[in-house]
């Protein structure tokens, strides 16, 4: 009986890492369709809209009393922010100032937007600052230096910003992404290091052990919306090694071509939703369990 319960919990933690990881290649597939099927002033409607689906889907959850509810709003309304608001207002400006990519032996190794995208490193301090020194956030991450600091050692001296799901999973994916992007731009850049550079493959590699050991940890969890969460900050890890891996050129990006591959995109789809339904019902079976107690 216990063995069958670990292995249910363990697919929890699976499923919950395979929902979140799916969702990084079709987030670059669907944001390359949109580039591609509509045009520039159709584009800044469309990704203006989506970011306000976003923000509207995270607030809304902020509103809901259950956990798992309210933690998948948060991350999908932060991936639909993070897409509309974010990496289109990068992609919109870079071309209204045309902007020049990356070129390396005549391919484009690294898109305008995220050569602009560089530049936010002060926010992104400044933001990283408040949430170190100030605030209870559950970040694994920064709760990690808040311990080698011994800040979090004094309750006083830490607060909680807002206590809800829906905008710690919303902020913490995007602070996540956004702090991968940043680390992958320095990295890639032949005046600091170079896509080549011992330092890079150590980003990479670290990263893989990193989310191992992340993982290894999310395979215990038996919450579904702590799930979630926690395979935020996994996936994301585990996906800088991938991206590390896809700038070698030791496979092919297929989220890259999601027209040609559109096959392997909507199995991906597929795969993704029918873990998201095995979550949901693992909810409602874990109530009606109870329940019956």
């Amino acid at each position: 009986m216990n063995s069958t319960k670990e292995k249910k919990h363990r697919f929890i933690g699976l499923s919950a890492f395979m929902i979140v990881l799916f969702t990084m290649p079709l987030g670059h597939a669907a944001m390359i369709i949109m580039e591609k099927t509509l045009g520039e002033s159709s584009l800044t409607i469309a990704a203006f809209l989506l970011g306000l689906v976003g923000m509207i889907l995270a607030v809304w959850g902020f509103f809901m009393k259950k956990d798992t509810p309210s933690t998948f709003a948060g991350f999908f309304g932060a991936l639909l922010v993070w897409t509309g608001w974010i990496e289109f207002t990068f992609v919109y400006y870079a071309h209204r100032y045309d902007v020049a990519p990356l070129i390396e032996n005549g391919e484009i190794v690294t898109k305008p937007e995220y050569l602009i995208l560089m530049s936010s490193v002060g926010f992104w301090a400044i933001v990283s600052l408040f949430y170190i020194f100030s605030t209870r956030t559950g970040c694994i991450f920064y709760s990690w230096i808040q311990g080698k600091l011994g800040i979090n050692k004094n309750n006083d001296s830490l607060h909680t910003t807002v206590k809800n799901h829906s905008m710690t999973t919303f902020m913490e994916t995007n602070m996540i992404l956004w702090t991968s992007y940043l680390v992958l731009m320095f990295a890639y850049d032949n005046e600091l290091l170079g896509d080549r550079h011992p330092v890079t493959a150590f980003i990479a590699f670290g990263s893989l052990v990193w989310s191992a050991y992340l993982f290894y940890k999310l395979m215990k969890i038996q919450h579904i919306g702590y799930a979630i969460r926690y395979a935020v900050p996994t996936v994301i890890i585990f996906w800088t090694f991938v991206e590390i891996l896809g700038r070698w050129d030791m496979f092919r990006e297929i989220w890259i071509e999601p027209m040609k591959y559109s096959t392997e995109m909507i199995i991906m789809t597929i795969v993704m939703l029918l873990f998201v339904v095995f979550l949901f019902k693992s909810k409602k079976t874990t109530i009606s369990k109870q329940s019956n107690q």
